[in-house]
Parts: structure tokens; sequence; C-alpha cells
């Protein structure tokens, strides 16, 4: 079966803060309802943790880092889940369940395994 990646858009906080522990509650049920098809996960620490790198010159050349996001937007990358489902129809159906989709955005897309 076919693996797709579900990556979640929500506020960008930091969910391991005791203030966000009925939203993580919501995850936990998903994660338990969604065990099946699950094949992992997790969530990423703020945006204000991200140190984006960038090689000038292309390969070899100067390596230069800046803190903070590649772009700074109203939602941000907060997590994501593999899912190993028949076909995207029922990898939207898992995606429509995890609690960011009601608040921010989850996109879905196949995941090429070498």
């Amino acid at each position: 079966m076919p693996t797709y990646v579900a990556l979640t858009y929500t506020r960008d906080v930091d969910w391991t803060s005791p203030e966000y522990g009925q939203e993580m509650k919501d995850y936990n049920e998903f994660g338990q309802a969604a065990a099946a098809v699950m094949r992992g996960g997790n969530a990423l620490y703020p945006t204000t943790t991200a140190t984006t790198v960038r090689v000038s010159g292309g390969k070899g050349g100067d390596i230069v880092t800046s803190d903070g996001p590649y772009t700074e937007t109203k939602e941000a990358l907060t997590g994501f889940y593999l899912l190993e489902c028949a076909d995207l129809d029922e990898a939207v159906k898992y995606a429509a369940q995890i609690p960011a989709a009601w608040d921010g955005a989850v996109e879905v897309r196949p995941v090429i395994e070498f």
C-alpha cells in the first residue's frame, strides 16, 4: 500500500505547553483511531526554534544559516503523520480527522519510497 504524509499547519505554538492539553488529547485520540494506518509522526517545536540552511553558490559553496522558518505565515508547519492507506481517498478520510484540519490545514502528499 502507498504511504502518504499528512503535514499539519496550525497556529505556531509550543504544543508541549500545558495550556494545549485539551488539544493534545484530541491529537492522541486521533492517533488511537488511526493506529491501523499510522506508520509514524511527530509534532514540531515552534518556528522560533528553526534554522534555515542555504548553500550559496550551489554544491560545495558557503553554508549560510538564518534563525527562523523559511517563510513567515499565519499557520506554520507544526507536525506530520505517515499514513499507509489504500489510496488518496482513504488518506484524505484520515487527514480530515486530524485536529489540525478543524482549525488550520492538513496537506496530504504521496511519499516516494527509495
